[in-house]
């Protein structure tokens, strides 16, 4: 909870834009080792840039900057951290193998390993996406900015969030997923039934989009242009129905297994 207050304390006291931290290394990074959302761990866990950016995260506490520099920041820094995961523990299957034991998680499993050194304090993915993001910037959008390694999830984008650039990337991150990716999320007319990523429900996050089904069509009808799917979408009538999610990793090894799979018939 202080994690919270503390954020929260700064963006209310003082709203200055970040004093010249630079994404630049991370911004390269992601377009240099990700293609169409998909990793390339081997490539990260090689390029010394990589750690030159976490130790650039590492010394930086971003309180007091404004929000969007703040909020872009802490989402680099989730995004960051969870390749990092990835790259320590050298999986290749899922982010689910790690810290898995017997079939089942030790503790919170992979999101509750320690290893986000933001500001010199440390601190794990989970307590940074629910005690800081969430809470603090009270923005859905973050479902689908957040990656958590998996083909399931949204994509990572190949560039990094910047303050100044942060509406339209959240804007174009959520459109993408929400229309795009109808293996997640998809309007079915003739069956009158809205088919939404499992993101939705996962943590109660629901609420983070008004709380019913009805106000999580509204929320995605936004990002349908005008007819059929978005009237449905806006009438709140539908029936509300979830992608199974994958949590196969989000790597461009994979990517290929799978393309290689579907290309032999199977």
């Amino acid at each position: 909870m202080w994690h919270q207050l503390a954020v929260a304390a700064a963006l209310a006291t003082d709203p200055r834009p970040q004093p010249g931290f630079d994404h630049a290394e991370f911004d390269r990074l992601l377009r240099t080792h990700v293609l169409d959302g998909m990793v390339d761990y081997d490539a990260f866990a090689a390029d010394p840039g990589f750690d030159r950016y976490l130790g650039q995260l590492a010394a930086t506490d971003p309180a007091g900057w404004a929000r969007d520099e703040q909020l872009a920041f802490w989402l680099n820094a989730y995004n960051a951290y969870t390749i990092r995961l990835i790259v320590k523990h050298r999986e290749r299957g899922s982010i689910r193998n790690i810290n898995r034991a017997l079939g089942l998680f030790k503790g919170l499993g992979p999101w509750a390993e320690k290893l986000v050194v933001v500001g010199g304090t440390t601190y794990d993915l989970e307590t940074v996406e629910q005690q800081i993001i969430r809470p603090t910037f009270r923005e859905p959008r973050i479902h689908f900015a957040l990656v958590c390694a998996a083909m399931g999830c949204p994509p990572l984008r190949s560039e990094a969030y910047r303050g100044a650039d942060l509406e339209r990337q959240l804007e174009d991150q959520s459109r993408i997923f929400l229309t795009q990716s109808p293996d997640k999320n998809r309007v079915d007319l003739a069956r009158r039934t809205v088919w939404v990523s499992e993101v939705f429900k996962f943590n109660d996050y629901a609420k983070d989009f008004g709380g019913s089904d009805a106000t999580i069509m509204r929320f995605i009808a936004h990002y349908y242009p005008a007819g059929p799917e978005r009237d449905l979408l806006e009438s709140g009538s539908a029936k509300l129905a979830y992608t199974k999610y994958d949590w196969t990793l989000n790597s461009q090894e994979q990517a290929r297994k799978r393309a290689a799979s579907v290309g032999r018939g199977r």
